[in-house]
């Protein structure tokens, strides 16, 4: 299959994008496989925003599960797995490379980060919000029509969520990325019937730090937090839930002591709507000053390599079978 030159300007292919999804659907089988292959790279469109199909009624409530970590995660010298020198370091860059696995019906979670490379190196034109929550919305219909029975989790939120580093993925099963970079949880709220139809195990939420950056209150945000996990019992009530607190900065506009009374409140949410938090403040913290440890930000908001891995730790903590869970607090 031809691939348009990333060089090529952003423009409107409507009849296109149309063309591309009935490809990819075609090809989904790919998904099926136990291991895929690595990950590719493509260019914007402009297709706008297209409507996802309601899904059935769930089938059984799901229960809360554990909500913290291990008291002592590993030494995080550095992630076991290597960084590739070549990836994508712009949401230009990302999203074209997102296009082109969804064109050959793969998922982009699977592949390596340098795939594609020739096809998205020189992106500069920067995606709408609308054009991501397009193809968002496509990678999930993809991911719904090729998941069969493979364990599925899905990374909702921001662009914490969206440049979750696909090597330090967990390779026992699919991923959805559904983060997009400056998203609000208002924001969240209003796209997450783009995976409705997806059948997850686990649904990993963090939003959130770009409502305070934008001024919004601690009620609103909270009000908001709040609706999404409801939402998302009544969408996907076979999933584990889990929220994960709100994460430390170093920016002095958003002092510790406001995020830690937020995910205070956000606890009390959780537990009242049943689902798990997971509070990771206590890790990203400096243990004096309460502000994000250096070692894991790359700009004081974003999450380095070390950031990742450390998060990683309590998503594959989290997600083992709960007796492995109880084992090992008896140990």
């Amino acid at each position: 299959m031809a691939i348009a030159p990333a060089s090529d300007p952003l423009i409107s292919r409507t009849s296109a994008a149309s063309a591309l999804v009935s490809r990819s659907m075609s090809r989904l089988p790919r998904l099926q496989r136990a291991e895929a292959a690595e990950i590719p790279p493509n260019r914007p469109s402009q297709n706008v925003a297209q409507p996802v199909n309601s899904v059935a009624t769930p089938v059984r409530l799901s229960e809360p599960i554990a909500a913290a970590p291990s008291p002592a995660p590993p030494l995080l010298l550095a992630p076991t797995t290597p960084p590739s020198s070549i990836r994508p370091q712009s949401g230009a860059q990302q999203y074209q490379q997102r296009w082109a696995a969804l064109q050959l019906g793969l998922t982009y979670t699977r592949m390596a980060a340098d795939s594609f490379h020739p096809q998205w190196a020189t992106a500069t034109q920067q995606p709408t919000y609308e054009q991501w929550v397009s193809l968002l919305g496509n990678e999930a219909r993809a991911m719904a029509a090729g998941q069969g029975s493979n364990r599925l989790s899905v990374l909702v939120g921001d662009s914490i969520s969206q440049w979750f580093p696909v090597e330090q993925l967990s390779r026992d099963r699919f991923w959805l990325n559904q983060g997009i970079s400056g998203d609000t949880s208002a924001g969240v709220l209003r796209r997450l019937s783009l995976f409705q139809n997806t059948r997850p195990t686990e649904i990993h939420l963090m939003v959130g730090i770009n409502d305070l950056r934008r001024g919004a209150s601690n009620a609103d945000l909270l009000s908001n937090l709040s609706q999404i996990m409801q939402q998302l019992r009544q969408d996907h009530p076979q999933a584990q839930i889990l929220v994960y607190s709100i994460l430390p900065t170093r920016l002095p506009a958003l002092p510790p002591e406001r995020i830690y009374d937020i995910n205070q409140n956000l606890e009390a949410i959780a537990r009242q709507q049943k689902v798990a938090y997971v509070d990771l403040q206590r890790f990203f913290a400096e243990e004096t000053s309460g502000i994000l440890r250096h070692d894991l930000t790359t700009d004081g908001i974003h999450l380095s390599r070390q950031g990742y891995a450390l998060w990683q730790w309590a998503i594959g903590y989290l997600t083992q079978p709960p007796q492995a869970i109880a084992l090992d607090r008896q140990g």
